[in-house]
Order: C-alpha cells, then structure tokens, then sequence
C-alpha cells in the first residue's frame, strides 16, 4: 500500500469522487427494454450476462424446499442465528416509534408510522454468495410490517440462485424470490413484469449496473442509497495492533478489486509495520487476486500530524466503514460523525460485523454517511399525517392566512379556507 504524509485534508480529500455509476447508456437501455418487453427482456439479459437459459423467473416452492437439502445444519443455524441478532436490534429501533397526537387551538395533527406495502431486496451474486445480504434487507422489512417481501439475485449458468441465498429468504420471511440480477433485475422491480410485480421501493448492494441502474429509476421508484464498492478506514495510534489492521484491510479488500480501504494514522512506524505485515501476508491467502490490486491500486496509509489531523481526515472521508482502534477510542468516536458505521476497540472487526453483531452491513458509500446510516427499519417505514381542523380553529388563523396566502399571490388559498366561515 501507498503511505502518504497528508498535512493538506482538504487537498487530499478532494482526490476521492464516485466511482459507483458506470455505462449509463447500456444500464439506461436494459431498463428501456425492460420496460417494454417485460419478462422476455429479463431473459433475454440473463442469458447474455449469467448464461442461464431461464424458463420462468419465480424461484419455485419446490426449488426452496430442494435449496434447503443442498446447505448443511450448521448454515441454517448461522442464518437463523444472524436473523435473530439483528432482529433484536431493529425491533429495539421500531419500538421508538410511537403514535403520537399534537392538539393546536383546535386543530389536531395525529403522527403514525405505517410500513411501506411492498419492498424488492436486491442480493448480489456473482463473485461470492451474499446470504447475509438477503438477511440484512428481508429482516428490517418483515419488523417493519411489509406485506410484500421481493428477493431478486442472479442466477448461476444453471439458472440456478446459490442454495443458501434462497434458505436465507426463506427464513427471514420473503414473500417471493425471483432468478434475476444486474439493471435487468432493478427494472422489472420498478416497472413491473407479468412475473415480477413493481414495488414501492428497491433496497440492497450491488455492483455498478445495479447501482447506476438504482440512481436511473429513482424518479420512478424510491431507493434506500446508492452503494458504491465496500470502503473501510481504520483510525489507529502506536497502541494499535498492526496484524489486526492489516487483517482488517485485507478482509474487506477482498470483496472486489475496487474496495477502498485505508489506515489513518499518526505513527511512521504503525505505518511500515502494517505495509510489511499485509505484504507478508498476500502471498498465503485466498482471494489475494482481488485484494492484491484493490491494495495496490486504492488502498493507502495516511500518515497525519497529530489525532486532530487524522479526526478530520476521517470525517472528510466519510468511509463505509471506520474502525476507531486507538488507546482512547471512545473520546476520538464522539468527534466523528460522517462515516456509515462506527467500530470502537481493538476486538470490534468490521469483518464480524458483516455477519453476526446485530448490526446491518447496507451501509452508504462515496461519502454518503455524512447524511445516512445503515439500512434499518426506519427504511420501510413512513411517516403518515393526519389532520383535523375546525371553523373556529380556522377563525383564529383567517388573518395570518390572508396575509401570506397574498404575500405569495395565492389569493384562492385563502378563499378556499374563507368559504368556510361564512
């Protein structure tokens, strides 16, 4: 990896843009002709891109059940486990939403929170299996209350999905699951098809169609984010265990050759000490075809003045993931906000939780936590108002209305609300 001495943040920072929207053109046409032909369109693409000749698009009853005879106990039982943990935690969020009625001079404004009715998870495939994927997208939507659950993820060759992506639907409580992936997939959940029924809303990673797919049907379709590849920053001092931090980096380079992942910190020899150690490292380990390029090519160690320097850098950045490893982790946390998802301590690896914490890896990228965090419950649900008013009510807000309703050359505002007190 690069190391780099950053005294300028903001030169620095003004490097990193999105690298998420690809082919907009092509992604542009699949969703066209997706649009137009339907469920020949989504074949058609399947057969291009995944090789697989499909016959029908809906994952069968029977295809579930013989999914389930190709996965061992134990992965069940890490499914069920994962659901249950994250479960937990999104249930513990919905309870915070309560009801709640406000009364002003007669007027009453009454707050609910009501789930979205139908939601499409989108699970990659491809270049690994991402049944925790299906998990963190299917379980916020079922404690949210969504009635209509849609799982697409691409077919193998076979046109086949990977067993445990389906016993993972399955269990978490998708209503459907459907054999496609790519733009081709995002638009049969926007526009609908005679298989696959449009949805209120699409969630879940993908690569750079689907994302670029994702940012082209939102003025259709809502979207929980636009995700970019995986993105992990590691904040660590001289106290700091440099083989975890380079475990680390090497565990989330390996999702693909276009992960940025990096080392902030203010120790030189933190710095080397890490760069030999994932050195020594590659040659031994798997996947190094991809997290030897997404090292060498994206990865870096910024090497800063002092802790201040390294809290703003972090913050500038805004990564996916931030891993806080340093002596005094928690007072360095409380001054960053941006990133998607905060791990305080030496023993907290972004790498567990991707899996098994009881929090969601949906995380936003390209610097979109500085507005968001993780996908979560909060995603399938919306908040829903209702009002009352009456014409007393209405009589003591006559002459505030009047004046602004004029102010803004609204004039029939005004006699709308005025009828209605003669």
């Amino acid at each position: 990896m690069k190391i780099i001495h950053v005294s300028n943040i903001e030169a620095f920072t003004a490097k990193f843009g999105s690298n998420c929207f690809q082919n907009t053109s092509l992604v542009q046409s699949i969703l066209t002709d997706v649009q137009k032909n339907g469920d020949k369109a989504v074949k058609k693409y399947e057969k291009k891109f995944s090789k697989a000749n499909l016959i029908t698009l809906r994952v069968s009853q029977q295809e579930i059940s013989d999914a389930y005879t190709q996965v061992t106990k134990d992965q069940i039982q890490a499914i069920k486990t994962t659901k249950n943990r994250l479960q937990k935690t999104e249930s513990s969020i919905k309870s915070l939403l309560k009801s709640k009625v406000i009364k002003i001079d007669g007027t009453t404004i009454s707050k609910k929170f009501l789930p979205i009715q139908s939601v499409g998870c989108y699970v990659p495939g491809g270049l690994a299996k991402y049944p925790s994927s299906v998990i963190m997208s299917v379980v916020p939507a079922r404690v949210a209350g969504v009635k209509n659950i849609v799982v697409v993820s691409p077919p193998k060759s076979d046109g086949k999905i990977d067993p445990l992506t389906v016993v993972a639907a399955n269990i978490c409580g998708a209503t459907q699951i459907y054999k496609t992936g790519g733009a081709q997939a995002i638009a049969a959940l926007s526009y609908g098809t005679k298989s696959i029924p449009k949805v209120d809303k699409i969630v879940g990673p993908g690569g750079s169609f689907v994302t670029t797919a994702k940012s082209l049907v939102g003025v259709h379709t809502a979207i929980d984010m636009l995700a970019g590849p995986t993105e992990l920053g590691i904040l660590a001092d001289s106290s700091s265990n440099p083989k975890f931090i380079a475990l680390d980096l090497i565990s989330q380079a390996e999702h693909s050759k276009d992960t940025l992942c990096y080392l902030i910190t203010n120790s030189q020899k933190l710095a080397k000490s890490v760069n030999t150690i994932i050195s020594e490292f590659i040659p031994k380990i798997s996947r190094q075809d991809f997290v030897k390029p997404s090292l060498e090519k994206n990865g870096f160690i910024a090497v800063c003045d002092n802790k201040s320097d390294m809290i703003r850098l972090a913050n500038n950045l805004a990564p996916e993931h931030l891993q806080v490893m340093t002596s005094n982790s928690k007072e360095i946390s409380s001054k960053i906000t941006t990133p998607g998802l905060i791990l305080l301590g030496n023993e907290t690896p972004s790498s567990a939780s991707d899996y098994l914490l009881g929090s969601n890896h949906i995380l936003p990228t390209n610097r979109f936590g500085r507005t968001r965090g993780s996908l979560s419950v909060l995603d399938f649900i919306k908040l829903t108002t209702y009002v009352r008013t009456t014409k007393s009510s209405l009589k003591k807000i006559s002459k505030d209305l009047e004046i602004l309703t004029s102010a803004e050359g609204l004039p029939n505002h005004f006699e709308a609300a005025r009828s209605r007190l003669e």
